[in-house]
């Protein structure tokens, strides 16, 4: 990019749910040092309404790469690549910014962007390969967490460097003159009048998961504690262990399967959230709840939890976390609601 201030920005980052959660900081930054300039993202269709609940998101171009691999051959993929490659191609970028790293993001859709491409040198990169479609290439550190390394990369392609805290934009999906989600027609059934916690038991892998006893030992203590706790399940196999959690542990309720807007405001009503690592645990933490993450097979250093209420990160991969830590992470985070509900 050469040194005049970008008008038009293309960022791409087209999965997974937690790690578009985590790009919204850097478009946060984008905005703040160019409030003028035009912000477009690549993602995958099923996430793709998550960036524009960011203010500074001009549009989403939805792509289906995951879809369409498995039909590249077909009639119908031929035509939806046209449509997609053609919206791509529709206008000129100062910059498109791929903050995946992978070489399907940037071969099938950095590349095929107009713009100088940006993305990370084949040290950084999670596939190395994947720099040889870049114009511009740039050296971030691995090993730290999303959140910092997609608004490096982010400050390093446009020319500026990251300050502040992260800032995740969401303030406009819920604001303050919204009802809230207790207050919603379609999703008052489904809540306590009391205060709740939300639970994500699930994972995108098995080796994710932590075991059902201890769920249970902390579904009994939120139960305890006055709280009611509220599974969260998407596909048939995470709906079945929400369901046999809840059905071990009286008082426990499980959500029907939601709009992922609708699961953003759940989340923001929660007095709590603790879940596996996952999209719906970051997203949490990232509306502002106090947010307990537990990890099981992932280098916590990549991805923790991150957030504006405290949050915890515990365990690591191959490290999970005990019954007792865990515990003790929710017993300190009611506490401290506690404290802020009292009065003076």
């Amino acid at each position: 990019m050469s040194g005049s201030r970008p008008q038009r920005i293309l960022i791409v980052r087209t999965t997974s749910m937690g790690d578009l959660v985590h790009t919204l900081p850097a478009v946060s930054d984008v905005a703040a040092h160019f409030p003028e300039a035009a912000i477009d993202w690549v993602a995958e269709a099923p996430f793709a309404e998550i960036p524009t609940w960011h203010p500074a998101v001009r549009q989403v171009i939805p792509v289906e790469l995951r879809r369409w691999r498995h039909g590249w051959y077909t009639a119908e993929v031929r035509r939806a690549w046209r449509q997609y490659r053609a919206s791509l191609r529709a206008e000129p970028y100062d910059a498109v910014v791929d903050l995946q790293g992978l070489i399907k993001s940037a071969a099938l859709v950095a590349w095929q962007a107009r713009g100088e491409r940006h993305g990370l040198d084949r040290h950084s990169a999670r596939e190395p390969l994947a720099a040889l479609w870049y114009e511009r290439r740039h050296a971030v550190a691995r090993m730290q967490p999303a959140v910092h390394r997609y608004r490096t990369l982010m400050g390093l392609a446009l020319g500026y460097e990251p300050e502040g805290e992260p800032d995740f934009g969401l303030q406009r999906l819920l604001p303050p003159q919204t009802p809230s989600a207790r207050d919603d027609d379609s999703l008052a059934p489904l809540l306590p009048a009391q205060n709740y916690v939300t639970i994500m038991p699930s994972a995108s892998r098995d080796r994710k998961l932590w075991p059902e006893d201890d769920w249970q030992a902390i579904l009994q203590q939120l139960l305890g504690a006055g709280r009611v706790p509220l599974l969260l399940a998407g596909n048939d196999a995470e709906r079945e262990r929400a369901e046999r959690l809840a059905a071990a542990t009286p008082g426990a309720r499980v959500l029907p399967r939601l709009s992922l807007r609708d699961t953003a405001r759940v989340l923001a009503a929660a007095e709590v959230m603790v879940g596996l690592d996952s999209g719906v645990t970051h997203l949490a933490a990232a509306l502002g709840r106090p947010t307990i993450g537990i990890y099981c097979a992932t280098p916590v250093v990549r991805t923790p939890i991150c957030g504006p209420a405290t949050c915890f990160s515990l365990g690591d991969r191959g490290d999970p976390p005990s019954r007792q830590e865990v515990a003790d992470a929710v017993e300190a985070l009611l506490t401290d609601s506690l404290r802020a509900q009292s009065p003076g």
